[in-house]
């Protein structure tokens, strides 16, 4: 459990993601926690709460008001994810999720690189009890890195990324090799990530074999996911349709194809979307190693 000052400053610190937001005239919305349907991933695993499921992103509803002529609209919301526990996993946290049209993945980097900063120096300047300035042996000022997936494989894994993806290795050889080098002396970019882990994002018009999708790296830790979408309602589907399928044979349970969300897909053209994880931002904030010491109550608060 957070401690008084520990949520004096969480508060603080949702109020300076708002006041980002807002100055940026983006319009903050509110979706259903419990839904029906839910996003074909076969690595996430929803929770279930009767007929309905409890979200794992409020993505799908994001996308649908982008569709109906939102411009810029952004949202933090409560998150669940069946058996995510860990020092860095919670099955309930909050995401910070931000969705724009008529740009690209580029400009979700810069978004990033802003709010990260306008955070922590509104929290310094408000000389919040309990904000001492951690993350200051990460240099935020210099121009963040931002390197290519096959990039990094080279330089901090011993196996090549056309290996790790062809045996099935990607996210161990990831997690193992590359992830704890990124974003020690500033924060990293990884992007153009293989097709064949692009989930809902645009396939590069540059190279056919990578996605437009990044993710955000400060002290080894993941922060955020983001990408210019994918707008091709048949490639979508087509796309869903095989994470289905994989989710059947793993889990050996029925999923229903989100029809209402592509019939929208259909109507959105350029647009990109960002999650964003607070809880282990704000972990980072605090100079923590655990995202359980960063949120108001953890599970192990009510044993």
């Amino acid at each position: 459990m957070l401690s008084l000052e520990g949520l004096h400053l969480r508060a603080a610190f949702f109020r300076a993601i708002r006041t980002f937001f807002h100055r940026q005239d983006f319009l903050e919305v509110d979706t259903p926690i419990r839904q029906p349907v839910y996003i074909p991933e076969s690595n996430i695993e929803p929770i279930a709460s009767e007929t309905h499921y409890l979200q794992s992103s409020p993505e799908l509803c994001m996308k649908r008001l982008l569709a109906i002529g939102c411009e810029r609209i952004f949202q933090i919301s409560h998150c669940f994810r069946k058996g995510e526990s860990g020092r860095l996993h919670l099955e309930e946290f909050q995401m910070l999720e931000w969705y724009r049209t008529g740009c690209d993945y580029g400009q979700l980097m810069t978004d990033c690189e802003q709010l990260v900063r306008f955070v922590i120096e509104t929290l310094a300047d408000s000389r919040v009890k309990g904000f001492r300035g951690f993350l200051s042996d990460v240099d935020l000022s210099a121009k963040w890195q931002r390197l290519t997936v096959a990039d990094a494989f080279c330089q901090y894994c011993p196996c090549s990324l056309d290996y790790a993806l062809a045996n099935d290795r990607f996210e161990e050889l990831l997690v193992e090799y590359v992830e704890p080098k990124l974003g020690h002396q500033s924060p990293v970019f990884l992007y153009e990530y293989p097709i064949q882990l692009a989930s809902l994002a645009k396939k590069s018009e540059i190279n056919p074999n990578v996605a437009e999708r990044f993710e955000l790296y400060i002290k080894g830790i993941e922060l955020a996911n983001g990408f210019s979408e994918l707008t091709d309602e048949v490639e979508q589907r087509n796309r869903f349709a095989q994470e289905i399928a994989a989710i059947r044979t793993k889990r050996g349970s029925d999923v229903l194809m989100p029809e209402r969300f592509l019939e929208d897909l259909a109507r959105l053209s350029k647009a990109t979307g960002i999650a964003l994880g607070v809880d282990r931002l704000f972990m980072l904030l605090l100079d923590s190693s655990s995202i359980s010491s960063a949120v108001s109550f953890n599970p192990e608060d009510f044993f």
